[in-house]
């Protein structure tokens, strides 16, 4: 199993699929199914039994997960390829963007 370059509370875009192009925050990442869950993204209907939280019960609308390879990491509004090297003087794994060798946070 790699090593994922996408970390809870990136923002990122989706770059295939049908949500295409929507963009949001991660939520949670479930590693070893590669999948991901964006906020506002991917949404999709699940129908609910009556409990006690709610009563009526119905059809509620929650995000959908999506697949780490059709995300791509957002910094300062482009999408950026993202690459890791390991910092000389902490000697800790630090993320780069590929195109500027920037540290990305």
């Amino acid at each position: 199993m790699s090593k994922l370059k996408l970390k809870k509370g990136d923002t990122v875009k989706v770059i295939s699929g049908e949500a295409r192009g929507q963009q949001g925050k991660i939520v949670t990442i479930d590693v070893k199914k590669m999948r991901v869950i964006v906020e506002g993204v991917n949404m999709i209907s699940k129908s609910e039994k009556p409990n006690a939280k709610n009563t009526n019960g119905g059809i509620t609308k929650k995000e959908g997960s999506i697949h780490i390879s059709n995300l791509m990491l957002l910094e300062g509004g482009k999408t950026v390829r993202v690459g890791r090297i390991i910092n000389e003087k902490t000697q800790k794994i630090e993320r780069i963007s590929k195109k500027t060798k920037e540290v990305l946070k």
